[in-house]
């Protein structure tokens, strides 16, 4: 029941991130938020960030014209940040890769005794573990870690996603900034989609790990 409960948790999240493209700024509500086909330049990456070919504006269920799009826009960032991340994971511990040493001493688990599945490691980590992984997620979600070159809290003014630390690279080109952005965007989604599909084979059973 645990296990298809965090399965449930995490399907949503995903979905959730999807609900609509990202623009470039926070539109208001209103019919002036509806972007078309112009929005997209003939290499893709003109426009609004996020409306990408081939599907353009996806709003299916007509959501730009009644929510706050700037919250969905960095939900969708953070989402696809955490899924790439993950994604990533999956391939490196189904590659056989560990840290060496403990991962709990006084439990005498060491990280390569974490089994390589994503639910059977997430049963198999000791909850002050996962208390301190909650710990630090909060500390950047709050800014209480700031540090130039750290993550910081989200302000309004600045752009959705643009969580970093002074120190860190801003690009003064605005076609290469928008080029960078969409494709860290397109990256997220793909990462979105990947992690779902390896939660879902791990529930029907098709994990090889």
């Amino acid at each position: 029941m645990r296990t298809i409960a965090v399965a449930a948790l995490a399907l949503l999240e995903s979905v959730q991130a999807f609900q609509a493209p990202a623009s470039l700024r926070a539109p208001s509500k209103g019919v002036s938020a509806r972007m078309g086909e112009e929005d997209l330049s003939s290499d893709g990456f003109g426009g609004t960030l996020g409306v990408l070919p081939p599907l353009g504006l996806f709003d299916p269920l007509g959501l730009i014209e009644t929510r706050d799009m700037r919250r969905y826009e960095i939900m969708e960032i953070k989402h696809g940040r955490a899924a790439m991340l993950g994604f990533l994971h999956v391939i490196h511990i189904e590659a056989g890769v560990r840290f060496e040493g403990y991962l709990s001493p006084t439990q005498d688990l060491k990280f390569a005794d974490v089994p390589s599945g994503c639910f059977a490691s997430l049963e198999a980590i000791p909850t002050l573990g996962w208390l301190q992984i909650m710990a630090f997620t909060c500390a950047g979600e709050i800014g209480y870690s700031a540090t130039p070159w750290a993550i910081v809290k989200q302000e309004d003014d600045k752009l959705p996603g643009d969580i970093g630390g002074s120190a860190w690279v801003r690009y003064d080109d605005e076609g290469e900034k928008a080029y960078k952005l969409n494709v860290e965007r397109q990256n997220g989604r793909g990462a979105m989609l990947g992690i779902t599909g390896c939660l879902i084979h791990e529930l029907l059973g098709a994990h090889g790990g």
